[in-house]
């Protein structure tokens, strides 16, 4: 018997800023990377700009201003994720290179679409599948690289902890 898939399509705008080669992160609560940490990014409003809603993410994410540096490109992602009634999710990621321009990194406001439960630092050696999405997991591989894949990466084997 095959198992039929539906996907769940999301998408979103992420910054990677870095630090003293230490990656500021977030700690997601909740999603296919729910208590893994995630790049400070997400969803636009209607109407919103790729850059209005990197800034505003990053901001209401991590309680950091940023300036967007460059665009780095786009990847995208398929894991399994049950989630009402989808099995799947397909996440497509706009990347931004970051600097910071204002503000400390602070415990963020609880509310409505709040995925981030506080930010903090970390190097490459303390990620890995187990802890951090794949967003993490290649914007360390962009760093090293400075290339994205053309390629989607997909996770056959996903654990939504």
């Amino acid at each position: 018997m095959t198992q039929f898939i539906k996907y769940h399509q999301a998408f979103g705008v992420y910054g990677i800023l870095l630090e003293n080669n230490k990656l500021l992160v977030i700690n997601k609560s909740r999603g296919p990377y729910k208590n893994r940490y995630d790049l400070p990014g997400g969803s636009l409003e209607k109407g919103e700009s790729l850059a209005d809603a990197m800034q505003r993410e990053f901001n209401e994410e991590t309680g950091v201003n940023i300036e967007i540096l460059r665009n780095l490109g786009v990847m995208d992602f398929m894991l399994p994720w049950k989630w009402k009634g989808y099995t799947h999710v397909h996440h497509i990621a706009v990347y931004y290179l970051v600097s910071k321009m204002g503000g400390e990194i602070s415990v963020p406001e609880q509310f409505e679409g709040q995925d981030s439960l506080g930010a903090g630092w970390v190097t490459e050696q303390e990620v890995s599948q187990d802890n951090a999405s794949p967003l993490v997991l290649k914007a360390f591989e962009w760093l090293n690289k400075k290339d994205l894949d053309v390629e989607s990466v997909v996770y056959n084997q996903w654990e939504v902890k």
